[in-house]
């Protein structure tokens, strides 16, 4: 008699183990210096939602740091201190590499392996604030979508937060990237001129209810990570419903013209009416 099996359920691969396996070709791809992603849509964003934080007397605290990138960029922005952290152990090393090719001095910096899911490792952050002054930047670039769970990042930031500091964060657009949209592209002619028209779109067919999915950062990524979907109200949701945040900008940033990659038609960049990013800041409520 022949007997069936059940299918192995997949368990998804461990997600800080994922980033130790791809953190060297992360920072090879990404380049320490930045990509175009970074100085076309991040870095702008960065600057205008930071803007008068950045002086010199500003603690910051980088979370999801990856190869250093915005910590450097924070430094270089002139402020004081910044405290680079990651769960990933190997992009930790990297991150440090990247300070001492640099030529940061170690006294504007310190790399410290933090996990956001993990209480503990949250409220250890506290005392690199300092008990009186806490951090004045709180940033985390383009890693939301990775992070299985933000409940433990959302309680700690009004305890780690300077009562005039802020919190930023960019993203994936929950619309147009992480919901698994499909691409459109229709060509047709101007009958007026015969000039060749392209129009491109995306197709949108869930958004509210996504299972998280695997998928690459950059092309030809080794080893897949994990993206998990959260629509815009259930992402602001979960760091303003306690009430001690309050959300003070958001922006959605997109590619223009002159980012257009005329070898893809496919790519990303080339979609400049919708948008690539999501970002917002918070900052503690006044009582």
């Amino acid at each position: 008699m022949s007997r069936h099996r059940r299918p192995a359920k997949q368990t998804p691969p461990n997600p800080v183990k994922v980033w130790d396996d791809i953190a060297s070709f992360w920072d090879e791809s990404i380049t320490p210096g930045g990509n175009k992603y970074f100085h076309r849509l991040q870095a702008p964003c960065l600057d205008r939602l930071l803007g008068k934080h950045l002086h010199h007397g500003a603690r910051c605290l980088d979370l999801a740091t990856g190869n250093g990138l915005v910590a450097r960029w924070l430094l270089d922005k002139g402020v004081g201190w910044v405290l680079a952290t990651d769960a990933s152990t190997q992009m930790m090393e990297i991150a440090e590499r990247n300070f001492s090719a640099g030529g940061y001095d170690d006294s504007q910096y310190l790399c410290l392996q933090t996990d956001v899911t993990v209480l503990y490792d949250m409220s250890d952050l506290q005392e690199y604030g300092g008990k009186r002054q806490l951090f004045d930047i709180i940033v985390i670039n383009m890693a939301l979508m990775d992070i299985e769970r933000l409940d433990v990042l959302a309680e700690a930031l009004p305890r780690l937060l300077n009562s005039n500091g802020v919190f930023v964060a960019t993203v994936l657009h929950p619309v147009f990237f992480t919901c698994n949209p499909s691409k459109s592209i229709s060509i047709s002619f101007d009958p007026a001129t015969g000039e060749q028209v392209i129009k491109r779109s995306k197709v949108i067919t869930e958004y509210l209810d996504v299972a998280p999915a695997q998928g690459i950062a950059c092309p030809n990524q080794p080893v897949k990570q994990t993206y998990y979907h959260r629509p815009i109200h259930e992402l602001l949701s979960i760091f303003l419903k306690d009430g001690d945040m309050v959300l003070d900008a958001i922006e959605e940033p997109a590619f223009n013209k002159g980012d257009f990659d005329d070898k893809r038609v496919e790519s990303s960049t080339n979609f400049t009416q919708l948008p690539a990013l999501f970002a917002f800041r918070l900052r503690r409520r006044v009582p």
